[in-house]
């Protein structure tokens, strides 16, 4: 890009200094030191004047918003894996190219589904909400803060990708016997290793598990796949754990059962209207029922790091005239 003029590159976010840093050096970076959530109106806003979009998950990119592109938008290099955020059809129709930043958030995801899985289960953070809380303890008791052992039980991992192959390492190692679910069987090797039993039929697994995580991306296919129906199926001593997205759940059909007592617990670090939290799942977790986090499962420094370094890779190849490697096709959402 040496001797051309440096593209316009608006962040609605703020990334990690570091590639904040290397934003600057090799583009017209508009950065957001304050990392307050852009408003419609100035996303809007930003596509007109931009030569490339840098929004994250949290950023609506409508086909409103892609109608109000101006002509110099030829390309929004998202900054996260999932694209079910940004209208990548319409996008195409207009000529702008959608890249995002897959793979390097593998690890870190399954690493929180696995808290999770113990968290819920083993009643960790009631346990430690009771000593940072004041509660008086009366030291060990054989009786007291029983949880649920997770050795030996059997999980079954909705969509098994890379997150949920990496899940179902981790779980094999705890000694999980390992089930899933997806629209193609995995690589027989693959199934070998982990001693993975495939379900053709995610009814019938559902209603058979002692655990369920769910680690399938969202899309129109998948917008409430676990349903009120599905969720039925699931036994009284099942435990849901989700660290994909919250629309793949009807939240309202899980708040009633766990309210109900129908299943015996939650994990999730995702909601299906984010930011806001359901109040009903404040008050489960308040109870133990639940755990909740504010969808942490990629944040980890390195993790973030990586992603930014692709969001780079990404303009860096569509300015140099080639294929940004990490391009989003409207026929894989």
């Amino acid at each position: 890009m040496a001797g051309k003029k440096k593209p316009l590159v608006v962040i609605t976010r703020k990334l990690p200094d570091a590639i904040e840093t290397r934003m600057r050096e090799l583009f017209d970076a508009r950065l957001n030191v304050e990392d307050r959530p852009m408003s419609h109106a100035e996303l809007g806003e930003a596509m007109r004047e931009a030569d490339v979009l840098v929004p994250t998950v949290t950023d609506k990119i409508d086909a409103t918003l892609i109608e109000q592109a101006g002509p110099n938008l030829k390309l929004i290099a998202t900054f996260g894996n999932g694209v079910d955020n940004i209208d990548v059809a319409g996008a195409a129709k207009r000529g702008i190219v959608v890249t995002n930043t897959p793979n390097v958030l593998t690890e870190d995801t399954a690493d929180m589904t696995m808290a999770l899985m113990l968290a819920v289960p083993r009643r960790l953070t009631e346990g430690a909400t009771f000593l940072t809380d004041g509660g008086k303890w009366g030291g060990w008791s054989p009786t007291w803060m029983l949880g649920r052992r997770i050795w030996g039980k059997r999980l079954g991992i909705v969509g098994m990708g890379r997150i949920g192959t990496a899940v179902a390492r981790r779980a094999k190692a705890f000694g999980l016997s390992i089930h899933y679910h997806n629209r193609q069987r995995v690589a027989p090797a693959t199934e070998d290793a982990l001693e993975a039993t495939y379900w053709e039929s995610l009814d019938q697994m559902l209603a058979r598990m002692d655990i369920i995580s769910v680690n399938c991306p969202s899309t129109p296919a998948t917008y409430h796949l676990l349903s009120a129906r599905r969720l039925a199926l699931l036994q009284p001593t099942a435990y849901l754990v989700n660290t994909a997205r919250g629309d793949i759940i009807d939240e309202s059909a899980l708040l009633k059962l766990l309210e109900q007592d129908k299943i015996a617990g939650a994990g999730l670090d995702v909601f299906q209207h984010e930011p806001v939290v359901s109040p009903r799942l404040v008050k489960l977790a308040k109870k133990g029922k639940v755990v909740i986090l504010p969808h942490m499962g990629s944040a980890t420094i390195e993790g973030r790091i990586d992603m930014g370094e692709k969001v780079l890779i990404n303009i860096r190849t569509f300015f140099d005239g080639h294929r940004p490697p990490d391009r989003v096709l409207p026929s894989r959402v």
